[in-house]
């Protein structure tokens, strides 16, 4: 069975982080295969949305340390280890279609990472977060950081940073780590994915580039414009108009 399950249906794509018995902690080859995974999505005209959840009871413990001395035992192993974790979480960013992470259980380092890079963050009250960083003598990626300080703000972000410790669903509701406390956060996940996966695919890739662009400080204009372009020539602009005219739900190809 594979560490990582895809599954695809009517338009949602569910990606689940498959090693229940060691609480979905992630391998390296794993952050190497989300990676990849959420690049292919980017040019998958069937996909209009993603969640990310793992199996059993928990979203994720954050990196599996027990192959850190394999994986990560010097400075040139760790550098190769931290590019890795940064292009599983900037894929997950980047990639034009929403995300969701649907956490329960522990949400801890490395996978705090994974959550944080998707849109939107919908928990159960199990939900256990934290950012272990500081008890092994880790410093916290930069982009990782980053996306951290944009959710909860530069106090907020220190605070968890350098207490190391964890905090619960309804804290982490209240700080802004997360967006949505839910009795079943994977059905409060499909019913939000199914109602944006509805709307003009192009209309979300724009909005997600700008709004993260500045969310990050290094918004790329010329391209944020070309989208803006792109979406006014579209077919979906005029089938969205011809759609309001006729009193319909439109029917959007993302192009």
């Amino acid at each position: 069975m594979s560490d990582i399950l895809v599954d695809k249906s009517d338009g949602i794509a569910i990606v689940t982080l498959n090693r229940p018995k060691q609480r979905n902690a992630v391998t390296y080859a794993m952050w190497c295969e989300l990676a990849e995974r959420f690049r292919a999505f980017d040019s998958d005209a069937d996909i209009r949305a993603v969640l990310l959840m793992g199996a059993g009871g928990d979203f994720s413990a954050g990196a599996d340390i027990s192959e850190f001395d394999a994986v990560r035992g010097g400075a040139e192993e760790s550098t190769r280890y931290e590019v890795a974790v940064d292009a599983a979480g900037d894929a997950i960013y980047e990639v034009s279609k929403p995300t969701i992470a649907i956490l329960r259980g522990y949400c801890l380092g490395g996978a705090a990472h994974l959550a944080m890079s998707c849109d939107f963050r919908i928990a159960e009250e199990s939900a256990v977060f934290g950012i272990p960083a500081a008890r092994l003598s880790i410093v916290y990626g930069v982009s990782a950081t980053r996306k951290l300080f944009s959710l909860v703000g530069v106090t907020e972000a220190k605070r968890i940073l350098y207490s190391a410790s964890r905090f619960a669903a309804r804290e982490a509701l209240a700080n802004g780590f997360i967006d949505e406390l839910a009795g079943d956060a994977t059905a409060a996940a499909l019913e939000r994915a199914n109602a944006m996966a509805a709307n003009a695919p192009l209309t979300i890739r724009g909005a997600k580039f700008i709004l993260n662009g500045c969310a990050r400080g290094d918004l790329d204009r010329v391209e944020a414009e070309r989208l803006i372009s792109e979406a006014s020539k579209s077919h979906d602009y005029a089938e969205g108009r011809k759609a309001f005219a006729e009193k319909r739900t439109p029917g959007f190809l993302g192009c």
